[in-house]
């Protein structure tokens, strides 16, 4: 049974919500007490698979023994990733094609895979098709549900609300969902609407038709050329020339090179940047998009991998009745008018055009910026142009948070799912307008950006450190902290509403003190509150006061809150670290966008908020600007508070006021 690409609404008591596993979709005969050929694999075009995944039918095998009858079920080969969780289609890539025992054998410990059941066909002799889906889901929970490995799992099964698992498919920027409905029988082999895919990374099987040779020192070729079947002919809908490395374009290469012919295989011949090369349709890939243009043309296509498992011959577009028509991305940037308006404007030109360009600053300058439309947030489609124009936005309400700071950067080069690295200094080519200080408490650090400009703003984006990390203190006073913060960090598996619940405790401790502070997410999964301090306060009083309060609400929750520093101790607990507290550490500052799956801002809240309940999800690059059209700037009364008078309350508290340290000339 295969699902279709129809419209489903996320919450209905009729529907069922599972993850699509981004695999080989593959049927697995089960024979009841093992032994030789007990297990069989096959996908849906009956390719046999029991070699080619031998630890599956190992596991499998194992199952069997415990089984009192054949069994017949249905499910998804996934890759898995570091953390053993189901990952994308590109990590089955290393395993798709390998034949021989060596080959297999070598990549099983690197390249591990599961199979996730979601369906049971024939249970004994007892054909299951024509029950309902809550019939076979019972027997196949009863059946699979302790198999006693990781290697074979059940899908997620989530009766009735979608919501929160599409949330999930979101953070981890998985293909989508699908709604099947309860009461449906199992139809094999058809496409029925009773099962509907719900799509979050747009994804499009196509042919390939030919190639293009590649540019300079481009190997093999330069672009696939493909193709979808409609009305009997293959229509060219696009082209793409990335998501290869090195290995994948000769392997490519090598199976397209025997198809090669002289006729061109698409209806209407298309016009190739390079020279082309047809071919045979017969080969299938999977490639990523980010939307169907008016004229039916992939956007932004990137190669996923090949599909051995699809027979060209059925390769169709995927569309649903709202994207038949052509779809553009509306981003909101209320008030963005004049020189921000032209700026974001001038942005989002040069990422639909592609390539490089020299954009003119409001206030001066001009900044070099290309690759716009590099996706960073590959579950949303979230681009690295669409980073930009968000900065430019938010530049009014952040500059003055990050002036005169120091900033600390961890840049993403291949967006948020990519290897990140932590940069200290300044690099050594910085273009004019970019502000860049030596520091006289930096002893191993020769230079470092310094906020406060449009110009470093966007060039810290255009490098791709997407988040801005200021210091506590300012260039002309680098001892004083201006504020210090209670960092709220969730353990995993610890929900968002206690970390919540903490964070009143904390205001509750605070305002018994009368001591002002500012709650803000953290733009990820935890949140921070900041304590404003007065002039020439140091970062050792401000750091005991928090250690006070800290401990204080620890001590009072200790089921939900620690300061323990031994991770392995914190158990599922909120760690309140006040142990940010020194000079040059740093925090992602109100505004700053993040690097987490669902693109989080670090947003100001109200207390009032707070204590209402707030989910973090709700406040991400997207939603700001109009929640701060609603509310206006939060972050502002940390700057506009004359601070708190810390001093006084540690000698109230009985604590040893710490000495000042010695102002540097």
């Amino acid at each position: 049974m295969l699902a279709s690409l129809d419209e489903a609404p996320l919450a209905d008591p009729r529907f069922a919500y599972e993850p699509k596993y981004d695999g080989i979709r593959a049927l697995a005969m089960v024979r009841a007490g093992g032994g030789p050929g007990a297990v069989r694999l096959w996908s849906r075009l009956g390719n046999d698979k029991t070699s080619q995944f031998p630890e599956i039918a190992r596991a499998l095998a194992v199952f069997a023994r415990k089984l009192k009858a054949d069994v017949l079920l249905d499910g998804e080969i996934v890759a898995l990733d570091q953390h053993g969780e189901p990952a994308g289609f590109q990590r089955l890539q290393g395993r798709i094609h390998l034949t021989s025992e060596r080959d297999i054998g070598g990549r099983e410990g690197t390249e591990p895979v599961a199979f996730v059941a979601f369906d049971v066909l024939r249970d004994g002799h007892t054909d299951l098709t024509a029950l309902p889906l809550t019939a076979r889901r019972a027997r196949l929970e009863r059946i699979f549900g302790n198999t006693g490995t990781t290697r074979l799992r059940l899908s997620d099964f989530r009766p009735g609300d979608g919501r929160t698992l599409y949330r999930d498919v979101l953070a981890r920027g998985w293909e989508g969902l699908v709604a099947k409905e309860l009461d449906s029988p199992y139809q094999s082999g058809r496409r029925s609407g009773a099962w509907r895919k719900i799509k979050v990374v747009r994804r499009q099987e196509c042919v390939v038709g030919g190639w293009t040779e590649g540019r300079g020192s481009r190997a093999h070729f330069g672009a696939l050329l493909l193709g979808v079947w409609e009305g009997g002919a293959l229509v060219h809908i696009g082209h793409t020339g990335t998501g290869f490395n090195e290995r994948e374009l000769a392997r490519v290469a090598a199976l397209l090179r025997p198809l090669e012919t002289t006729t061109c295989p698409f209806a209407t011949r298309p016009v190739a940047n390079e020279r082309p090369h047809w071919t045979r349709p017969e080969i299938v890939v999977e490639v990523g998009f980010t939307e169907w243009t008016a004229d039916g043309m992939l956007r932004h296509p990137k190669y996923l991998g090949l599909r051995d498992d699809i027979h060209p011959a059925n390769v169709r577009r995927e569309t649903t009745a709202q994207s038949t028509r052509k779809r553009r991305e509306v981003e909101p940037w209320p008030n963005a008018s004049g020189a921000t308006g032209r700026l974001i404007a001038t942005l989002a030109e040069v990422e639909t055009r592609g390539g490089e360009a020299v954009v003119d600053l409001s206030g001066g300058g001009a900044l070099a910026v290309g690759h716009l439309d590099k996706v960073f947030w590959p579950g949303l489609g979230i681009t690295k142009g669409a980073l930009l124009r968000y900065y430019a936005w938010a530049a009014p309400r952040i500059l003055p948070a990050v002036a005169d700071r120091p900033v600390v950067m961890r840049r993403f080069p291949d967006g948020v799912r990519g290897k990140a690295f932590y940069q200290q200094r300044a690099p050594a080519d910085t273009p004019p307008g970019v502000r860049v200080d030596t520091l006289p408490v930096d002893t191993e650090v020769p230079s470092r950006l310094i906020g406060g400009s449009l110009m470093t703003l966007l060039y810290m984006a255009q490098i791709a450190a997407i988040s801005q990390d200021p210091w506590f203190s300012r260039v002309g006073s680098l001892d004083d902290a201006d504020h210090v913060v209670l960092d709220l960090d969730p353990m995993p598996g610890v929900p968002f509403a206690t970390v919540v619940d903490v964070a009143r405790w904390i205001h509750d401790e605070l305002a018994r003190v009368g001591t002002p502070s500012v709650p803000k997410t953290s733009g990820a999964s935890g949140m921070h509150v900041y304590i404003p301090l007065p002039p020439r306060t140091s970062y050792e009083t401000g750091r005991i006061f928090c250690e006070i309060v800290a401990t204080l609400v620890a001590e009072r929750h200790p089921r939900a809150a620690t300061v323990e520093r031994a991770v392995d101790a914190r158990g599922r607990r909120v760690y309140v670290d006040y142990m940010q507290n020194f000079r040059g550490k740093t925090l992602a500052t109100a505004y700053s966008a993040r690097a987490s799956d669902f693109a989080g801002a670090s947003t100001p809240l109200t207390w009032r908020e707070v204590h209402a309940g707030v989910d973090h999800r709700d406040f991400t690059l997207t939603t700001l600007p109009e929640r701060v059209r609603r509310v206006g700037d939060l972050w502002a009364a940390l700057g506009e508070s004359p601070g708190a008078d810390l001093s006084a309350i540690l000698d109230r508290s009985g604590r040893r006021r710490p000495p000042r340290a010695k102002k540097r000339a």
